[in-house]
């Protein structure tokens, strides 16, 4: 595979395992990865660690671009805020195998893992995660701070809500929405809508708490 001509400087924010997968797709993608942040140091760094996310000197680093490899998505949610209020630029990550329709929109922060498909007019918020070889219909929606794991399958028209999780191995049948903050288990389908705040499991997927 053929590396895309040098993007910049990267630091990646998190040194948990989320980050390693980030790390390799910056790569990928052509950034120089300078190293690592996080607020504990890990005892087997996987490169550089660079110092905590709260004390490090953003403002020396202009022309440095940010990602935060963090699988949380209220934590990510939370960081970002506090990282764009000091000025901080976010990368888009895109590994060079996903394959983008036409029309597509993806946000800043957003990562997109290798094998993923988005087809046309698909719009993709900011700071979401499509993981390993997900799929994304055309004219799906999928909110700011989601994660769709490995394996899923979103058909035409799909909304998923800001901040929901979508578990690895689930499909979603066409114009389903899903709430945000929801959570859909692993396997399940999902044939109907769901409410914010709930997690839904099963074939056919169905609601079975409400998340504190």
């Amino acid at each position: 595979m053929n590396v895309e001509a040098k993007q910049g400087q990267l630091i990646i924010i998190g040194m948990g395992g989320h980050s390693k997968v980030v790390a390799d797709v910056a790569k990928r993608s052509g950034y120089e990865l300078l190293g690592f942040l996080d607020n504990r140091e890990p005892a087997a760094p996987q490169g550089a660690y660079l110092g905590t996310v709260d004390d490090f000197p953003y403002e020396a680093h202009r022309d440095t671009r940010f990602f935060i490899g963090i699988g949380s998505n209220a934590v990510r949610q939370k960081v970002a805020g506090q990282l764009a209020a000091r000025g901080v630029e976010f990368a888009t990550l895109i590994d060079p195998s996903a394959i983008l329709g036409s029309g597509v929109t993806i946000g800043s922060g957003t990562l997109v893992m290798p094998g993923c498909i988005i087809n046309a007019d698909s719009r993709i918020g900011q700071q979401t995660i499509l993981n390993t070889a997900a799929t994304v219909d055309h004219d799906c929606t999928v909110g700011d701070y989601a994660h769709l794991s490995p394996g899923v399958h979103l058909a035409g028209a799909v909304q998923v809500g800001a901040l929901a999780h979508v578990g690895i191995g689930a499909v979603v049948i066409q114009t389903v929405k899903i709430g945000a903050r929801a959570v859909i288990g692993a396997g399940a389908a999902v044939v109907r809508d769901i409410p914010d705040d709930v997690t839904a499991v099963g074939v056919p997927a169905k609601v079975i708490k409400t998340n504190s």
